[in-house]
């Protein structure tokens, strides 16, 4: 039987989550506009200078080796925010951070975030949970790839950005995925046209839809429930 979509994401959910006072004080402060695929949103190591609430799209947190290769440490959606460090307790950004789902964000400037933070204890409250969840997040992904098949990854990643997105259908290129599981492109098309031809996705040139995702939970591992888990709480 094949099973429904998740909820499609309906504005950032810290701030839907929002006393009205704190949401109005945030929204007539914030700066909101769109994000496109590839947009570099915070270079790895910069001083934090915005909290960025995404309201939809995706956004990779990406660790860039020495010699070039990337790999992905995390990714958020409409269920969080961008800049940890506001209530981590740091001043410089974990990761580069770049979309990969286009998208909307909101900008709210580093003075005005930490002027909401003391004044709302709820925006507090909701962007350390998120950021506690985000971080149990990165454990898991760490754990996975070192324990999973390259399949069961994908799947899970897959299963991700759908949970994170309005609808099935969303453009990502093959060649993205790669980079961000640090795998062959070769592996995620041998992965892409398996998962197609048991009738979990279909893919045609950047346009990838969830056909069944039912399926596609099957072939992913036990860290894509135990991060979902994480996230949500």
């Amino acid at each position: 039987m094949k099973e429904l979509s998740p909820p499609a994401p309906a504005g950032n959910r810290i701030l839907a989550g929002l006393p009205d006072e704190a949401r109005g004080y945030i929204e007539e402060r914030a700066e909101t506009r769109p994000i496109a695929a590839g947009d570099i949103l915070f270079e790895e190591g910069a001083s934090i200078t915005h909290a960025i609430f995404l309201h939809d799209g995706i956004v990779s947190l990406i660790a860039r080796m020495e010699n070039g290769r990337t790999v992905e440490k995390s990714l958020i959606g409409s269920e969080g925010f961008l800049g940890f460090g506001l209530v981590m307790g740091g001043d410089t950004v974990f990761g580069q951070a770049v979309v990969q789902v286009a998208g909307h964000a909101s900008w709210l400037a580093v003075a005005d975030a930490r002027s909401a933070l003391r004044r709302y204890e709820s925006l507090h409250a909701a962007m350390l949970r998120f950021a506690k969840g985000h971080m149990a997040q990165l454990m898991e992904s760490l754990a996975c790839a070192s324990t999973h098949t390259a399949r069961q990854r994908v799947a899970r990643w897959l299963l991700q950005v759908h949970d994170r997105v309005a609808g099935d259908r969303f453009h990502i290129t093959q060649e993205a995925v790669a980079s961000l599981l640090a795998l062959r492109r070769a592996t995620v098309n041998e992965i892409c046209t398996e998962l197609a031809n048991a009738g979990a996705i279909s893919y045609h040139r950047g346009v990838l839809d969830i056909i069944d995702r039912g399926r596609l939970r099957d072939n992913a591992c036990e860290c894509y429930d135990r991060i979902r888990i994480a996230t949500s709480a």
